[in-house]
Parts: structure tokens; sequence; C-alpha cells
């Protein structure tokens, strides 16, 4: 057994190194760790990679770790997932630090990693998507006893102060979809929708006629654009983002604009948003929104997803409770409805000290 060793960089920062085995050129490698505190903390950690020493990582690089562990994630990942989290693999590994050996990282490597990010003006929800992927990586690697420990997770990403959101005003959203006649005559129904079910893009482009029954729609799929073998991107159908199926009640007047558009279409069609036999691509109903904001002049920041923040605002700020509103917008964890429109309960709170108070004789 080599014992790891321990040296002291300056007054309560010491460099522990334990020995790793060997790479496939039979070179010797070794793990470093910092360890800030006293000499008594550094002797913990030389312990542990003298006991428990990484193993069997040999001079793998991060980008190799990377590829392995989205190989290994992707089977029970689903289709957009497999998208974004290998596409945020491969940003990690674009960085210099994905040219580092797996055992040689540090937390100092990490901070620095994220320094670099910052620096070159990346968006602190992307800094930490990726965090997310390398941290889970290096998990990968300690269980596979690799590496001892997760230098990703003694490097947190500290998040940001949430601000509150903005959403859209109702005459934004009057404005928008009848500006949206202007641009297609099934737009202002897409938009309705949206706004009403509080649904997703995706989820709009699968809709078909045969999801409707009174005055219910089944959400039960989204469009999903992939590049196939052959290089051509075509639409699909696959489960919701959370794989649930919901059942949504239609308002009275949306319910007249569905069965108008299904008298002229209902029997041409499948789907609502496209004449094809294939699903619309979701970017037909986006281009539609972008023209129509523009047409209705509000602000060019607000997106098509933000209707379903503007439905589950006002349906929160109106009284209904949070279960309610998580199940109609698809949410697998009412806590995340929570989370996300705060605002929007504490407004519902305050009308209800109103009403509280009034019950009481004011």
């Amino acid at each position: 057994m080599t014992m790891a060793t321990i040296r002291q960089r300056r007054p309560g920062v010491w460099e522990v190194r334990g020995y790793t085995g060997k790479d496939v050129d039979g070179r010797s490698t070794q793990v470093s760790r910092t360890v800030y505190g006293t000499k008594k903390d550094a002797k913990l950690v030389a312990a542990e990679l003298t006991v428990k020493p990484a193993r069997n990582a040999g001079g793998r690089k991060l980008r190799q770790l990377l590829d392995e562990w989205v190989d290994i994630k992707t089977p029970g990942w689903a289709d957009l997932t497999i998208r974004d989290q290998t596409s945020r693999a491969k940003q990690v590994a674009a960085d210099p630090i994905g040219n580092m050996s797996v055992a040689s990282i540090g937390v100092s490597d990490v901070d620095r990693w994220v320094a670099r990010l910052r620096k070159a003006g990346v968006g602190e929800g992307a800094i930490r998507n990726q965090h997310t992927v390398l941290r889970s990586a290096l998990q990968q690697a300690v269980r596979w006893e690799w590496i001892a420990t997760n230098p990703a997770t003694s490097a947190p990403i500290e998040s940001p102060k949430r601000q509150q959101q903005r959403t859209l005003t109702n005459d934004e959203v009057r404005a928008v979809i009848a500006a949206a006649a202007e641009v297609h005559e099934l737009a202002p129904l897409a938009f309705r929708l949206g706004a009403e079910m509080g649904a997703r893009r995706s989820e709009l482009a699968a809709l078909r006629w045969d999801k409707f029954v009174g005055d219910k729609v089944v959400v039960d799929g989204q469009v999903i654009v992939s590049t196939n073998a052959d290089g051509v991107r075509a639409a699909r159908i696959t489960p919701t983002k959370t794989g649930s199926r919901r059942v949504v009640t239609l308002s009275p007047a949306l319910l007249a604009m569905v069965e108008a558009a299904r008298a002229n279409y209902g029997d041409i069609t499948t789907w609502l948003f496209t004449p094809d036999a294939d699903p619309p691509n979701p970017d037909r109903i986006g281009w539609w929104w972008r023209r129509s904001r523009e047409l209705a002049g509000i602000d060019p920041h607000w997106r098509l997803h933000d209707l379903r923040h503007w439905s589950a605002t006002e349906a929160i700020a109106s009284g209904q409770d949070v279960r309610t509103v998580a199940n109609r917008l698809g949410h697998a964890d009412p806590a995340m409805t929570l989370r996300v429109y705060a605002h929007a309960v504490g407004a519902a709170d305050e009308a209800l000290a109103e009403i509280l108070g009034d019950a009481l004789g004011g």
C-alpha cells in the first residue's frame, strides 16, 4: 500500500497526493487534493486516499468519462433529455477541463472552470446545467472507484437570488390572440389553447381532433423534432415531458372556437395545426407567435411559453388550489408549481386576507 503524501502550500492550505495506479502506457498516476484547514484535516484526506485509493481511472480524460457517462445514461433518458444532456456534456468536454485526467481534477479546477464560463458570458442557468452534468459524471467515476471523492460536489454553484417572474398582462394576451388572425386562421385557436390549457408548444403541435371529447381535451403527447440516422430531421410523437396524461376542461368560448375549426377541417385533417399526414413541427406555431407578437406591438421578449406562465399565474392568483393548477399544467409535482409561481401564491394570500377580514367585520 502506497501512503498518500502531504505538502503545505501555505498556512492553512495543504496538498495531498495519492497513488492511483498506472495509465495505459505504464506510467504512474496520482490524484491531488487541496485541503483547507489544519494538518489534521489533511491527514484525514491522506488516510482516505491511502485506505481507499482511486483506481482504474488510469489516464482517462474527463471527456472520455463524459462519453461513457452519456452512453450508460442514454437508455433511461427521454428524447429531450438525451438531446440536452448530450449537448451539455459536449460543452463541458470542449473546455480545457475536458482534457484533464479524471484523477487529477480538484475543487480548484472546478472553480476555475466555472469562472471561465462566467467570464465568457455564459448564463447562470446554463452554468448550473453544465455543472450538474459534470457532478453526475464525476459521481459515476466515484461509483466505479476511479476516484475517491467528487470534487464538483465540494464546488457547488451558488444560485443567484430569484427575481419575481414577470407575466403577460390580460390585455397583452388578448392583443396577441387578436393579432394572430392576420397571421393564420388557426393561430388564434393555438394561442387561446395555450393560454387556457397552459400547454407547452410541443403539446399544442401534438393535438388531434379525436383528442377533443365534449368540453374536454386529452393531453398525452408532444411533438419532438430529431435527426434520424440518414441525417433527415423529422417530427414524431412521444409522451409528454413528464410522461403524464391529463384531461383539461375547455371554456365555452374556447370550445366554440374548437368546434368552428373542426367544422372546417375535422373531416380532412388529423392534426389541428397542419393538413399533412405527419404531425406539425412546433416551430410552425412558434413562427405564428413571433409574427403575432410583432403585429400586437407587445414586448418582443415575450415567448409563446409565457402564455403557460400567464395561465398558471392567473389561476393561482384567482384562488385555485396549487394541486389543481399543477395537474392542468402537467407538473409531476405540485411543489414545482409552488416554487415557480410563488409570486402568484402571495397575491392569492393577500386576497384571502381581505376576504377573512371582511368576514369578521373589517
